[in-house]
């Protein structure tokens, strides 16, 4: 499977700005790809002004999603601010070519942001089946509670998107390839850079670690679409060599009451 990383600056709280840069870079790209990766927020950047950029799983951005997966004939992931029933939240949606939706809303608020005070947490993890691979994606903070990432679905690709500053980088890098080495799964990981309005700088460090822990796309600081292609045979190899995820604890994560 092709998969393509856009590691890009974002507009503040402007989503109009943002789709139509976005579109002109994915348009531009010469390269062939079966899914897309945006970043985390990438219709505003990580505001905690919702109500200034939410829109409706019926709004301008995920029609613009719709229409451009279709185009490109490609699966496109990424997140935003969506309100519903009353509530916003931080959510990832996966589009099919074919415009289906599947959608995750992110479970790990980032207290340090205050995210939790205005956002509502999701509480189920999302598996996607396409072109015969389960992918599990992810938001940002979520890399750091590798329990509920864990692998007990047998996935073959855990996505994470992401704004993740600068001042913490490398706790990014490290826990990236924690998750991989840990399931025994492609990591893709997609940053932004640049800067947001409160002054936090980004750098990126968008990349794909394999299985066993190896780079496969070095992290990565400029404003680039890379593309690489993911051999899940190369997956089911190893697992079948090491034999590791048969050896993981079984648990069940308890949900707040």
């Amino acid at each position: 499977m092709r998969v393509a990383l856009v590691q890009t600056s974002l507009h503040w709280e402007n989503p109009i700005a943002n789709r139509l840069t976005l579109e002109s870079k994915i348009l531009s790209c010469p390269k062939k790809f079966d899914l897309l990766i945006l970043p985390e927020m990438f219709t505003s950047g990580f505001t905690m002004n919702p109500e200034r950029v939410a829109e409706t799983m019926d709004g301008e951005s995920i029609l613009w999603l719709k229409s451009l997966a279709k185009s490109k004939k490609t699966a496109i992931t990424g997140s935003l601010v969506i309100e519903e029933e009353g509530n916003y939240y931080n959510r990832l949606v996966f589009v099919f070519p074919d415009g289906a939706i599947q959608y995750y809303n992110k479970r790990h608020l980032f207290t340090l942001a205050g995210e939790e005070e205005v956002y509502t947490k999701g509480e189920e993890k999302l598996v996607v089946e396409y072109k015969d691979w389960k992918i599990c994606p992810l938001i940002c903070y979520d890399l750091r509670f590798p329990v509920f990432a864990r692998n007990i679905e047998n996935y073959d690709l855990l996505v994470y998107v992401a704004n993740w500053p600068k001042p913490r980088i490398q706790a990014w890098d490290a826990l990236l390839k924690a998750r991989a080495i840990e399931n025994m799964c492609y990591v893709a990981a997609v940053n932004r850079i640049g800067s947001d309005a409160n002054g936090m700088p980004y750098v990126g460090h968008s990349q794909v670690i394999d299985e066993l822990g190896n780079e496969i796309v070095a992290p990565f600081e400029e404003d680039a679409i890379k593309v690489i292609t993911l051999d899940k045979k190369k997956v089911t190899e190893s697992r079948n060599k090491f034999n590791f995820l048969k050896d993981k604890d079984v648990f069940e994560i308890k949900r707040d009451t």
